[in-house]
């Protein structure tokens, strides 16, 4: 399709079947009186790897297409395949949105603004002097960038891939200043110590256990407790009360994480606002029309209550 007879969009990632991106875009187009097409192009579904993703999204190029969104675990692997990045995409080293118009692949982020919406209106008055940042890829660069952004102070970030997490904080201190984002400390004596392996949640030994116990909150932006990636990511004993948390999770909207913090008391956010908002902004980018994000809010809880009853 062009953009005189319609949009074609793809969704490039791994595991994503169940994503609700393609009927959320395809409602808010029907609403605004737009041909939408969008469809999944999932590596999983091919047995292909993430480094693949390169290959699908020169492929979309020559198919035509007029955006693409990025997800887990493609957001940084594509950057180097791009002809252009937007400013906040540079300093966050992630890309979740592509606008293939006019010959060109120009990379963007809109998660960390759907994230940012997310928690203004989810969290409101939540303090965010000290926060911690669960995940180094780029769905916690996006929300490290908000927090960051919205006037957090300090900003601790944990990865399984400790390299990971000093590069991120490295990036991010450059752009917002020193001493406002910090690796996670692994290991009791401060030194670069083994994370903990994939499916295994984070404890005491890596440090997040001090750094939970002055925060005022927690983001989990890492895969665990998604639909193909169950279970906790951290020891459920570190929540505080006084500790909000928030998930960039949607699928399940209500994960292992969240109500184990709320059991425990904590005010929680879940992974739906941010998924609304950024797909709302991403929308704009593609077809330069206005959404309607309390529409499309509308249409998200349409799709996770029919599911629900399904």
């Amino acid at each position: 399709m062009t953009a005189h007879d319609g949009y074609l969009i793809g969704l490039i990632g791994s595991g994503i079947g169940p994503s609700l991106s393609p009927a959320l875009h395809e409602r808010e187009a029907a609403e605004l009186g737009l041909r939408y097409l969008y469809r999944r192009l999932d590596l999983a579904a091919t047995g292909r790897g993430p480094g693949a993703c390169v290959e699908v999204l020169a492929a979309a190029r020559l198919a035509g297409y007029d955006g693409l969104n990025i997800t887990h675990p493609c957001k940084q692997l594509v950057i180097p395949h791009l002809d252009e990045l937007s400013a906040d995409a540079a300093a966050l080293g992630a890309v979740n949105t592509i606008d293939l118009s006019g010959g060109r692949a120009v990379g963007h982020n809109t998660d960390w603004s759907g994230f940012s919406r997310a928690f203004t209106l989810g969290l409101p008055e939540a303090a965010i002097e000290r926060v911690v940042v669960l995940g180094a890829g780029g769905a916690g660069a996006a929300v490290a960038h908000a927090l960051l952004t919205l006037g957090a102070n300090r900003i601790e970030l944990f990865d399984r891939v400790a390299e990971r997490s000093h590069e991120l904080a490295a990036k991010l201190s450059n752009h917002f200043g020193a001493g406002r984002v910090v690796a996670g400390r692994l290991g009791g004596d401060g030194a670069l110590a083994t994370a903990p392996t994939a499916g295994q949640p984070f404890g005491e030994a890596d440090g997040l256990a001090a750094a939970l116990a002055v925060a005022d909150g927690l983001v989990h932006a890492t895969p665990t407790g998604m639909s193909a990636h169950p279970g906790l990511p951290l020891s459920v004993e570190l929540l505080r009360p006084q500790c909000w948390v928030a998930e960039v999770v949607y699928r399940p909207l209500q994960t292992p994480l969240l109500a184990a913090a709320r059991a425990r008391g904590c005010r929680v956010l879940d992974g739906g606002r941010m998924a609304v908002f950024q797909a709302a902004e991403s929308f704009r980018l593609f077809t330069g029309a206005e959404p309607d994000p309390d529409r499309m809010s509308r249409h998200f809880q349409d799709l996770i209550g029919a599911e629900s009853h399904a």
